[in-house]
């Protein structure tokens, strides 16, 4: 017969463990013998070891109850099903190690090539890294969520760095990072990025999904914040002209 120290040791589990399943009626608890102790026998030990096994294996111990007073082909029955529900979390958490292993890769894992060869060429071109890394996360979000648009974009991406003056600009804004808001050299760039989209017959107005990454840009620095505000401005009042009759 054990003590109750000894009982938790059998199954390595704590005193207050086995006063707490004495306590929801999952074990019963002995009398005490003529020395007041409570003494423990081999069969409640085989029992308690079933308890914490079912236990640590997530089945919620209202359940592990009725598992422990099943008739065998019930109980057999029982545990193929929780088997196979460890089976499909332990492929679940294996698939999110597998995507873990991937943003921890970096992006040439979780990106086209094509894509990866433009964010390889704007930190030749000396943007920095940040913005880098915002275009990479807006490039992940549109793959995610807008993917036949991508094969035009990456087009588009790598017209817009084959021509000088489209370079020029971006480079400006990405240097803008530390400029104050309130900086002259901020009204010039709103105005020159706001020509060129009037050139080339865009608005500044984005897809739903990058509305975050747009948010984050904003969160980057005030000057990108006021030009993205001004940019956006510029384009509402320009769609809502009203034309001379």
């Amino acid at each position: 017969m054990l003590t109750i120290s000894q009982f938790a040791a059998t199954a390595g589990v704590t005193v207050r463990t086995i006063r707490h399943y004495h306590h929801v009626g999952l074990l019963p608890e002995p009398e005490r013998d003529a020395s007041g102790y409570r003494r423990y026998s081999a069969q409640a030990a085989v029992d308690l070891i079933r308890i914490r096994t079912l236990a640590d294996a997530g089945v919620p111990l209202a359940r592990i109850d009725a598992l422990l007073h099943a008739q065998p082909t019930e109980f057999a029955a029982a545990i193929t099903d929780i088997d196979a529900e460890l089976q499909r979390k332990i492929d679940q958490l294996t698939d999110y190690r597998s995507r873990i292993a991937e943003l921890a890769s970096g992006e040439r894992l979780v990106l086209p090539p094509e894509v990866v060869a433009i964010l390889d060429r704007m930190r030749s071109l000396g943007v920095s890294e940040l913005r880098v890394r915002l275009e990479r996360d807006s490039w992940i979000l549109m793959q995610a969520l807008d993917p036949h648009v991508m094969p035009q974009r990456i087009r588009d991406k790598n017209a817009n760095f084959d021509d000088p003056e489209t370079t020029r600009l971006y480079l400006a804004c990405d240097q803008s990072v530390d400029w104050d808001p309130h900086d002259p050299r901020v009204d010039r760039l709103i105005d020159d990025m706001d020509a060129w989209e009037i050139k080339h017959e865009r608005d500044s107005s984005q897809p739903g999904y990058l509305k975050l990454v747009v948010s984050r840009i904003s969160e980057a620095s005030p000057a990108w914040q006021r030009i993205l505000d001004a940019l956006a401005h510029r384009a509402q009042r320009r769609r809502t002209a009203v034309p001379d009759s």
